[in-house]
């Protein structure tokens, strides 16, 4: 039932020091909180840890630090200078929830404990500078998120539900490590429950938060959703399940409403398909997705339901991907292992949504709702009346997908969203009988462009560029327009997926320690930063590119095209569609593919 975890208290130990300066010295770190009596000490060399009383850190460093106000401390991060501090140095608050503040990151730090780089030769200053950027990458991907006083890694239902005894804990110790971004960077404090106040629980995702008013009624809408860890990656190079049960893209979306004290909150979730399954870049302008023969794939796709039922109880899965080609081989292996499941508390809809709604009849998306509406209502919400007499907890939760559990999937749970919404405003006394959220103009407007706007923010975050379909979800209606601006966001998510998503999934690694830089990189043995790309990658382009300025050449000064012109432009033209031919038949070698943890293309994609 969405976590079975009594509402965490808002102050007191539990709170991260939103006060916070960071005092540097030549030899020491300190993270001061003015209204704390303790201090944490980071010694640069040793890396040693501890807490100090405030009176003995003032006597002690006097005006010898360099002092400045930060708005919390992420973590550490070891590269190959050595451990770097990183640390928030602006943020801006987006809203309140439960009556405490929400903020979005806006710029980071990384501090090195070295002074110096004098230990690095020059290869290897070359590629720290290339994991320093790394870092950076992901700390600058939108958006990350934190709280000092509420725990925004959980769903409010999972905080009503919470024990006495662990609330009285840290937010650091209670968080929900699935979506807890920084959890890696944090792993040096863990086992310091003193340290826990200075360190800062971040997520990735989505946050809006909106002040609204119907029927002269107030109430505050809000939209948070978290990106999962376990499986974290780019669109292309991740696909699927592990053999842990984790998914690529996975979020859990949670639409809360606050009233006068009434709190509600309805949770769903997205994710990919959880079979073994990959899709790698090959230069194709879409290259199909493929299954991957492995005898644990009951086992994986079994370990991911049973965390979802033990999370969210009830299961009704929504897969949207066609019915035909290579994605019908993957919607009919999915239904498959379900069936082999026979689990009472999964259910499988399915819906070919590009073939029930082409010619752009995107009304007939009504069709799936009215499907799925009767288990919406049987799912309900969480919903905490002000005076504590009612509690009502949402024991379901539906899992969209499509194959990127993007846009399609943005689409789908904007409309259960609105449904949920208009049946707990009614609920709530703040809609009446027979009015819903689409009859209220300028509150429907608001919530299509925040629904189009999570759609982008999520979407950039795992396709690198911003969503498909957002004509529909900001307008209802799909347009010739959105549609040749969805056609610029496909080629640019081709480049990127093909040029770009390399180094993305590197970063991503990297941060979440999947990959741990030896400090030997460069000395006793290479990088996998410095391994060189095979002569395809570099042959066939030049060839291609002197054959195009051949042809192009005799295109353009003959006076009179001669036959022995034609004859030349025959030949240079045919270089050109051979040339063009041999780098799309080897076109693993020329996608910018992870070295960190490094991918057999050429295997994955037999010739």
């Amino acid at each position: 039932m969405l976590g079975k975890f009594t509402m965490v208290s808002n102050t007191g130990s539990h709170d991260v020091y939103s006060d916070l300066y960071l005092v540097t010295t030549s030899e020491m770190f300190y993270l001061e909180s003015p209204g704390a009596n303790k201090v944490l000490s980071i010694n640069r060399a040793s890396q040693e840890m501890k807490i100090m009383r405030r009176d003995d850190f003032m006597s002690e460093v006097a005006e010898s630090g360099i002092r400045k106000k930060i708005f919390g401390m992420m973590g550490i991060c070891k590269l190959l200078a050595g451990p770097y501090l990183v640390v928030v140095t602006d943020a801006i608050e987006v809203g309140v929830i439960n009556q405490q503040a929400i903020w979005q990151i806006v710029s980071t730090e990384l501090i090195l404990f070295p002074r110096s780089l004098l230990h690095l030769n020059e290869k290897q200053t070359r590629l720290n500078e290339i994991y320093v950027s790394m870092i950076e990458n992901v700390l600058n991907t939108p958006h990350l998120y934190f709280s000092y006083s509420y725990d925004i890694t959980h769903t409010m239902q999972s905080l009503h539900l919470m024990s006495h005894e662990i609330s009285k804990q840290t937010m650091w110790s209670i968080a929900n490590t699935k979506f807890l971004w920084n959890e890696h960077l944090l792993s040096n404090f863990c086992d310091v429950p003193a340290y826990h106040s200075f360190c800062l629980p971040v997520i990735q995702g989505f946050v809006s938060i909106k002040s609204c008013t119907l029927n002269g009624v107030s109430f505050k809408w809000s939209i948070v959703s978290r990106r999962a860890t376990g499986r974290a990656g780019t669109r292309l190079f991740t696909r699927g399940v592990d053999e842990q049960g984790n998914v690529a893209n996975f979020v859990e979306t949670e639409q809360i409403v606050e009233s006068n004290g009434d709190r509600s909150s309805f949770v769903q979730i997205r994710g990919s398909i959880p079979l073994f399954w990959q899709q790698y870049p090959n230069l194709k302008y879409k290259s199909p997705p493929k299954l991957i023969p492995n005898e644990n794939q009951l086992s994986a796709c079994t370990k991911h339901f049973e965390e979802l039922i033990k999370n969210y109880y009830r299961q009704v899965i929504v897969n949207l991907i066609d019915h035909r080609g290579s994605e019908g081989e993957l919607e009919k292996a999915y239904k498959d292992i379900i069936t082999v499941l026979d689990n009472n508390l999964v259910r499988y809809e399915s819906f070919d949504f590009h073939h029930e709604c082409r010619k752009m009849r995107w009304d007939r998306l009504s069709i799936l709702i009215n499907r799925l509406g009767h288990e919406q209502d049987e799912f309900d919400v969480f919903l905490l009346r002000r005076d504590g007499g009612q509690v009502i907890l949402q024991d379901g939760a539906f899992r969209t997908n499509c194959i990127d559990c993007l846009d399609r999937t943005n689409v789908v749970q904007s409309m259960l969203a609105r449904r949920s919404l208009t049946n707990v405003l009614q609920r709530l006394n703040i809609l009446k009988s027979g009015q819903s959220v689409e009859s209220q103009a300028a509150f429907e407007s608001l919530f299509k462009n925040v629904w189009a706007d999570h759609a982008d923010i999520i979407s950039i975050q795992y396709s690198g560029t911003g969503a498909l379909k957002t004509d529909f979800t900001r307008t209802g209606k799909r347009t010739r327009q959105g549609a040749l601006r969805d056609g610029i966001n496909s080629m640019t998510r081709y480049y990127k997926n093909n040029f770009k998503d390399g180094f993305r999934q590197d970063a991503i690694d990297l941060f979440h320690g999947r990959y741990i830089v030896d400090e030997g990189e460069e000395v006793t043995h290479p990088s996998p930063l410095s391994q060189q790309k095979g002569w395809k990658y570099y042959t066939y382009p030049s060839i291609l590119v002197i054959a195009f300025a051949m042809f192009l050449a005799n295109v353009i000064t003959p006076n009179e095209y001669t036959t022995s012109t034609l004859l030349y432009l025959l030949f240079w033209g045919s270089m050109v569609g051979l040339t063009l031919t041999t780098i799309f038949y080897n076109g693993y070698e020329y996608v910018d593919a992870p070295k960190l943890r490094p991918l057999n293309l050429k295997k994955l994609h037999p010739l």
